[in-house]
């Protein structure tokens, strides 16, 4: 007999079932998911602000300083002949390039620099620019512009370069490297663009100064590698700030500056075994290179100020045989005759422990001393000889060291090649070794490594189209075109590629 009460709790029971199992199979195919409900996150601070208020503050102060340096930190490109190419050593200098052995073309190297007054003058070092046949400056807002070398000092690795702008740019103050003290703060700050293929428009960072008057005689064996220079090495001046401030490849020629964002010194080298940073870096004293930079930018050239001796840091043997108050002074060893000490006065064995009343700790500290005045001024030594000090008057003579003349590659070009690219027509074998299917046009064949339309993306194989939106048929068509184009002005480019693809480039035209 049919009982209706037992029938429907069977089929509540097959509905279960089928509820079940076609839950798990939803399950299994990923269409229901469990809830996890999700931990609770503080953001509460862990410690009050005034417990770690000294640290804020830097940290703000670091901030600040970048704030306001950084405008003026700028990017140097320099092309050069592969012939002239940085040497490896553990002390070196931290522009960065390729090896000579990989660089039969010009060889492109980076730097930094700093602006230092509005019109456009910038300072740097020595070795940036060295043997560029073409300088250009980066801003912070990605314009270039082509940059006049005013000039260069190997003796103390320090060059002035000036580009022309129709603005007041950001600028730099100069503070006093007389009056940093070890233990200090200082930020040292680069714009080394591109270095092993990462973009690296600005660095920022912070360290103590580690020591002063580190004398590492890197420019004096630059100066003895080259034959032109090797009887001046002795006038190199190297009375290095060292920091332990991170400092890498690209960063030469880049700011140190103190806390009140004031130049202290430019940032030059490195002792490292792998030509990266390893806790050694080194800046040219900014009275120094104040002093030279005021000699380039006046004469295109410095005038060395020099006593006219041969000296020797002092030992604490010497500071006991002298009768010195301290171990510091430089012992004159040999006078240059008929030169301004000799005519002063000074004798060998007179340890010379002043300037104008300022210490004198070491040889190369007397040589930035005498290079911070001008040749014909006077100065006064003070002098221990017979273990008594005393004060001699010395008229300074001038250095012998402008038969060294910078480097420079003059040279005019046609405008293809002061982009740097080379083009051919485009023929029916070389349409077939490139991979085009048909001839015709005019093809790409060379881009100069480091050169303008390198940098844009330029590239050998592809086919030029229209400049300036005039079709392109022959290479005359090229060169007529890019002709008319002025220093500084841009080029369009309508290329093509192997597999049809169009391509738009824009390139700035580079001065002569």
């Amino acid at each position: 007999m049919y009982d209706p009460l037992r029938a429907k709790a069977k089929v509540s029971l097959y509905v279960a079932a089928a509820f079940v199992a076609a839950l798990g199979l939803a399950s299994g195919l990923g269409w229901t998911q469990a809830t996890t409900a999700m931990p609770a996150i503080d953001e509460r601070p862990l410690l009050p602000a005034e417990a770690v208020k000294p640290a804020a503050d830097l940290s703000e102060a670091f901030v600040n300083i970048a704030n306001v340096v950084t405008p003026a930190v700028i990017r140097i490109e320099s092309l050069r002949p592969a012939s002239i190419a940085r040497r490896n050593s553990p002390l070196r200098f931290f522009d960065f390039g390729p090896e000579p052995d990989t660089a039969p073309n010009p060889e492109l190297s980076g730097g930094s620099g700093f602006i230092i007054s509005q019109d456009g003058y910038i300072l740097t070092n020595h070795h940036v620019v060295d043997g560029a046949e073409r300088v250009r400056v980066f801003l912070q807002d990605r314009r270039w512009f082509a940059a006049q070398v005013i000039g260069s000092d190997p003796f103390t690795d320090v060059a002035v370069i000036k580009i022309d702008v129709d603005e007041q740019l950001p600028h730099l103050s100069f503070g006093d490297s007389e009056g940093v003290r070890v233990g200090q703060w200082v930020l040292a700050v680069g714009n080394p663009g591109f270095a092993g293929g990462d973009q690296l428009d600005y660095t920022v960072t912070a360290g103590i100064v580690s020591a002063r008057g580190r004398g590492l005689n890197i420019l004096r064996r630059e100066l003895m590698q080259d034959p032109a220079s090797q009887d001046l090495s002795g006038y190199a001046i190297e009375d290095f700030i060292q920091t332990d401030a991170v400092i890498n490849p690209g960063n030469s020629g880049g700011p140190m500056v103190s806390l009140t964002g004031q130049v202290v010194g430019i940032n030059s080298a490195i002792a490292s075994n792998t030509g990266y940073y390893q806790g050694y870096g080194f800046a040219i004293p900014v009275n120094l290179a104040r002093r030279v930079m005021e000699d380039l930018i006046e004469y295109g050239h410095v005038r060395r100020a020099l006593i006219g001796v041969e000296m020797k840091t002092v030992d604490p043997e010497d500071a006991e045989y002298y009768g010195l108050p301290t171990v510091a002074g430089a012992m004159v060893q040999r006078v240059t005759a008929d030169g301004p000490a000799e005519g002063a006065g000074i004798e060998p064995g007179d340890v010379i422990v002043a300037v104008d009343g300022k210490s004198v700790g070491y040889s190369g500290q007397l040589q930035q001393r005498i290079a911070e005045y001008r040749p014909g001024d006077r100065v006064t030594l003070t002098v221990y000889r017979d273990q008594q000090p005393m004060d001699v008057s010395v008229r300074l003579g001038e250095a012998p060291i402008n038969d060294i003349a910078l480097r420079t590659v003059e040279r005019a070009s046609a405008a293809d090649e002061r982009l740097g690219i080379r083009v051919e027509a485009l023929d029916a074998q070389t349409a077939r070794e490139i991979g085009f299917d048909d001839a015709g046009g005019v093809v790409i064949t060379e881009v100069q490594r480091g050169s303008t339309a390198q940098l844009r993306g330029m590239r050998p194989g592809m086919k030029i189209v229209q400049i300036n939106g005039t079709a392109v048929d022959d290479p005359s068509d090229v060169r007529d075109a890019l002709a008319s184009v002025p220093a500084g002005g841009i080029v369009n480019f309508r290329l093509e590629g192997t597999n049809g693809q169009r391509q738009i480039v824009n390139v700035r035209m580079p001065a002569r």
